[in-house]
């Protein structure tokens, strides 16, 4: 067993699970003071480009979360696995999505792009701030 391999031995898919799950409800408390702080500082809109962010945020999350779960059940052995076909169809149906919504967003709000692009960062913080806990808890 190599150094790298020796930390992660003990990671269950409920721990992958349970991370993704912990940093969309750590998103949401965010999003609610980020949205908070740029209404107070920039406007309603600039407030509405960070809510839209994070919802992005949190729905790329969530499509990671089934796509992954895809996969290690197609990878586990003696379990039935889903479908991958529908969940990558739902993948690349979000992203189109997401696309459009970015593209509306930008066009019809006259918020601060940085609003937007806070809301997106959010997502990245949150989930960073549980991978690092999902470390502590299997190195200490």
């Amino acid at each position: 067993m190599t150094i790298d391999s020796k930390w992660t031995a003990g990671l269950t898919d409920a721990d992958f699970r349970h991370t993704m799950l912990a940093s969309m409800r750590l998103l949401a408390v965010f999003c609610v003071v980020a949205a908070a702080l740029f209404w107070w500082k920039f406007g309603w809109q600039s407030s509405l480009l960070v809510v839209i962010g994070a919802a992005i945020s949190a729905a790329s999350l969530w499509e990671w979360l089934r796509l992954m779960t895809a996969v290690m059940e197609r990878m586990d052995a003696g379990g039935t696995p889903r479908p991958v076909g529908m969940i990558l169809v739902g993948f690349f149906l979000r992203l189109g999505a997401t696309v459009l919504v970015l593209y509306a967003s930008l066009r019809y709000l006259n918020g601060t792009v940085f609003a937007l692009a806070a809301g997106l960062g959010l997502g990245v913080l949150s989930l960073t701030i549980e991978a690092i806990r999902l470390m502590k808890r299997w190195t200490i």
